[in-house]
C-alpha cells in the first residue's frame, strides 16, 4: 500500500517558527509531527511513501532521507510552484491503483487499515475521512422567519462532520486533476461528484487534531503526551 503525504505548505499560521522549520518537523513531545505519522503508517503496513514538498524541501529531505531509519521506502516529488492539496498528485508517475493521501500537519488515532478496507469493500473511487466536530457559539442565537421571531437559543453547540485531511483514492481520479496546476482536494471531490464517481465518507471512533494555529499545536502536544500509546501503538 502506498501513501502520499502533502508537506509542501508554508505553515504561515505558525510563524515565526515555520520561517526556518517546516511545520511537519515541529516537535510533538520528543519527535516531529511527520515522524509520528510515518511510524503510524508503518504500523499499518504502509511502507511505500511519497512526500510532496515545496517550502524548505531540502530540510525535509535531509531529515527523512530515504526512510531507512524508520524502515520505510520514502521518495519525493518537488512542487516548483504551490500546487494545492490535489495538484501534486498530477505530477506523481508511480501511483498505485489505490493509495492514501494525507496532510502532514495532523495527529490522529485513526485505524488506517480499517479506512482502506472500507474504501475497497464499498467500491468507492474516493473516500473522505471525517470527524464529528463540535462548535460552541458563545452568544445567544436568534431564529427568525420573515422578520418574525421564532426562537432564542442561548450559547448553542452545533455538530458538523469535517474533513480530516485524510483520503483514499483510486488512481483513475488523477485524470480529473490538471497537470502541474494548482487544485485543492475539495475542488477535486466536487469534480468527481459531477462526473458521477462514487465518494464515501468514513466515520469511526478516533482522535483527530489539526495543527494549524498555536493553540492547536499546544493542545496536540498535551494530548499526545496523555495518549502516546494510542498514537504510537508499537511504541
Amino acid at each position: 500500500m502506498q501513501a502520499v503525504i502533502l508537506a509542501g505548505g508554508q505553515g504561515t499560521r505558525l510563524r515565526p517558527f515555520t520561517t526556518c522549520i517546516p511545520k511537519p518537523l515541529m516537535p510533538i513531545d520528543d519527535m516531529p509531527i511527520l515522524e509520528v505519522i510515518m511510524r503510524q503508517l508503518k504500523y499499518f503496513g504502509i511502507k511505500n511513501i511519497i512526500v510532496s514538498l515545496n517550502h524548505l524541501a531540502d530540510l525535509m529531505m535531509a531529515f527523512l532521507q530515504r526512510g531507512e531509519k524508520l524502515g520505510l521506502n520514502i521518495s519525493y516529488v518537488i512542487e516548483d510552484k504551490a500546487l494545492g492539496t490535489a495538484g501534486p498528485l498530477s505530477i506523481i508517475d508511480n501511483l498505485e491503483e489505490t493509495f492514501l493521501v494525507m496532510n502532514a500537519d495532523l495527529l490522529t488515532t485513526i485505524d488506517f487499515g480499517n479506512l482502506i478496507d472500507f474504501h475497497k469493500q464499498n467500491g468507492f473511487d474516493a473516500t473522505i475521512s471525517t470527524y464529528r466536530k463540535e462548535v460552541n457559539i458563545s452568544l445567544g442565537v436568534v431564529k427568525s422567519s420573515d422578520n418574525n421571531f421564532v426562537d432564542y437559543i442561548e450559547k448553542p453547540t452545533y455538530k458538523f462532520d469535517v474533513s480530516m485531511g485524510i483520503y483514499v483514492f483510486n488512481k483513475s481520479i488523477v485524470k480529473y486533476i490538471p497537470k502541474n496546476e494548482k487544485m485543492d482536494i475539495p475542488d477535486l471531490i466536487l469534480k468527481l461528484k459531477e462526473n458521477n464517481k462514487r465518494i464515501g465518507c468514513y466515520r469511526a471512533d478516533y482522535d483527530w487534531l489539526d495543527i494549524g494555529k498555536f493553540d492547536d499545536y499546544e493542545k496536540a502536544v498535551n494530548v499526545f503526551r496523555e495518549k502516546r500509546s494510542e498514537f504510537l501503538r508499537n511504541g
